[in-house]
């Protein structure tokens, strides 16, 4: 199912030139005043570009400009990338093919330009060798607040919904 991105918003895709993996999905709200941004990292992409959103996508783009969480006050701007980059929705295996070879600098460039990382694969990571790695990288980015969600973004509800990520 495709969504719509949330009105206001203005969405730029990164793509390997083949086309299977996607990047980077920046997120930026056009009425902000705020100079903000926030790094959400997720499983695997599904099928969000510039045109139009997945659930997670849209469901992430109310959660951080329209509903009232402290942590994401004067937030101008979301950058979404993935632990694997590879555009897939049914049947996800996470091999390691499937991370993509650009993938890991673009965590790493959206790590530096965010003030704020929000994990968001939920609860469960069955990719917990891929999960250190993330991990690893993160503990190279110190003074950033550090959040993760309490479900998949396809599954939560807004109420109490992120929590503090200790590493």
């Amino acid at each position: 199912m495709v969504f719509n991105h949330i009105n206001g918003v203005v969405a730029e895709a990164q793509f390997s030139p083949c086309g299977r993996y996607r990047y980077r999905l920046t997120i930026d709200r056009e009425d902000s005043t705020g100079d903000r941004s926030v790094s959400v990292i997720m499983q695997n992409p599904s099928v969000a570009n510039s045109e139009v959103a997945d659930r997670s996508v849209q469901f992430l783009e109310n959660l951080i400009f329209n509903k009232d969480y402290d942590e994401f006050k004067g937030v101008k701007r979301i950058i979404v990338v993935n632990q694997f980059a590879l555009i897939q929705t049914n049947d996800f295996e996470g091999v390691d093919d499937h991370i993509g070879i650009e993938n890991d600098r673009h965590i790493e460039n959206a790590l530096n330009e965010s003030d704020i990382v929000l994990i968001a694969w939920g609860a469960g990571n069955p990719y917990l060798e891929r999960q250190q790695a993330i991990n690893s990288m993160l503990t190279q980015h110190s003074g950033k607040r550090l959040l993760k969600t309490k479900k998949h973004p396809s599954r939560g509800s807004y109420k109490d919904f992120v929590e503090p990520l200790n590493i």
